[in-house]
């Protein structure tokens, strides 16, 4: 059977969280432009480049693990008005929303897993972006 865009990108994220050394929780996430010709940006949690590849410490949620979104928005160079989806391996938590709602022309953000929180949700919601889960999808 022939795979959707969404799941060909939803499976690149999962590849790119293969590369996470956080202990708790690897996630990557991708952008993309929305005709999906493009990839603007990958992302995926671990230390800061050129730190040990190493949690900072033990205490989950507070690791010290820069988010695979802010990676990938860090490394997105696409301007602020080019329309763009994201595709995330689970939900962002909602600092994370807010880093992707100030990047600017994201349309949807595709997710695979819910986060232990929820309220990305309602933010992306009052920022007019769509989320959406991707049922289909199976690592």
């Amino acid at each position: 059977m022939r795979p959707t865009f969404e799941t060909i990108y939803m499976r690149m994220a999962h590849e790119f969280a293969r590369r996470s050394t956080c202990k708790r929780l690897q996630v990557g996430t991708v952008i993309t432009s929305v005709d999906f010709r493009k990839v603007f940006a990958v992302g995926y949690n671990g230390n800061a480049s050129g730190l040990p590849n190493e949690c900072d410490r033990e205490e989950p949620g507070n690791c010290g693990c820069l988010h695979s979104e802010e990676n990938a928005v860090i490394n997105c160079d696409a301007p602020r008005e080019t329309p763009k989806l994201v595709f995330c391996t689970h939900l962002p938590c909602v600092m994370c929303a807010k880093r992707l709602i100030n990047l600017g022309g994201v349309r949807t953000v595709y997710y695979a897993q819910d986060y232990r929180k929820r309220d990305a949700i309602d933010l992306f919601a009052r920022a007019g972006i769509n989320v959406s889960p991707l049922q289909e999808y199976r690592p």
